[in-house]
């Protein structure tokens, strides 16, 4: 698998070729794998978002930098421009689920095409897929059938605004299940979430800063092998604030603690603290604090 070559499937008509489905519209799809040929799988890059329902185990999904094993029930999100495959040696299997394809050109203009960065999920690494109860996967499936019905009809002034409306209820859904994922794997973000409280405090209290520079969002999903845009979103729902938010309070708790230190500037300090230019610093405590950090050593 990992020597591979990346095959590119640039239209939605491309890949319904490939699985011998038929095409109702050259920018969108939904196809039903039980009804499609068996398909040989490969690493692939896709020009087009798409999202894979898988009802049945059929392979390690290779995403990214990692690998899963699918279960009954599981939303895969991939955006354009994405590598992932499924390994199985090039045998052909007869994949289970449901996939639906959308072109970016289908959602340009639209209020999707403007708020379409907003579904972070369509970044999250495969191993933080979405997975469906049984009401969850009927709403969804209900979401493809509409999407389906509409593609079926003659095609005419209505058929995008309908089609991108039902696609835009579909990621809202999305939205919402993961939420509820993140609730109910609460056990498994605080065991995240406390991770990441060591490693900055590590960070903050070594000499990374000086080193590395200033302690980022990015460092820190990555030391934890999770998406930065999945570990953004388990903080945010969990803590209330923005992973970069709470980096900057742990950051100008240390500060407070420094400015009282007679050896240090607050150039010093700013330095030590991974800031190229030591007015960034001021400007930072000044919008937590309220005040300067010359002020603040005044104060108190």
């Amino acid at each position: 698998m990992e020597n591979q070559e990346v095959e590119i499937v640039s239209s939605v008509s491309e890949y319904n070729k490939m699985v011998n489905h038929e095409t109702f519209h050259p920018l969108v799809s939904v196809v039903d794998f039980a009804k499609s040929d068996p398909i040989c799988q490969y690493k692939r890059m896709y020009g087009f978002y798409t999202v894979f329902l898988k009802d049945v185990r059929c392979g390690d999904m290779y995403y990214g930098k990692h690998n899963y094993d699918y279960q009954e029930g599981t939303l895969v999100f991939i955006a354009p421009g994405q590598v992932s495959g499924v390994s199985n040696d090039g045998q052909y299997i007869q994949p289970g689920g449901y996939a639906l394809l959308f072109h970016p050109d289908l959602i340009k203009g639209t209020h999707l095409g403007r708020n379409i960065r907003e579904y972070n999920f369509f970044s999250y690494e495969v191993h933080e897929a979405l997975h469906l109860s049984e009401k969850e996967r009927e709403i969804i499936l209900e979401c493809f059938k509409n999407i389906k019905l509409e593609l079926e009809q003659s095609i005419d002034k209505h058929s995008k605004s309908l089609i991108v409306n039902n696609i835009e209820l579909f990621l809202n859904y999305c939205m919402r299940f993961y939420d509820r994922q993140f609730i109910t794997r609460d056990h498994i973000n605080q065991g995240v979430i406390g991770k990441f409280e060591n490693l900055l405090h590590d960070y903050l209290t070594s000499e990374k800063p000086k080193n590395i520079g200033f302690p980022m969002v990015n460092y820190f999903a990555e030391q934890l092998n999770i998406s930065a845009n999945y570990f953004g979103d388990l903080i945010k729902k969990d803590l209330g604030i923005s992973a970069q938010e709470y980096i900057h309070n742990k950051l100008i708790e240390v500060a407070k603690e420094q400015i009282f230190n007679p050896e240090k500037t607050i150039s010093d300090i700013s330095y030590d603290l991974g800031f190229k230019y030591p007015q960034h610093f001021t400007r930072l405590f000044k919008r937590k604090v309220g005040v300067s950090p010359s002020e603040y050593k005044t104060l108190n």
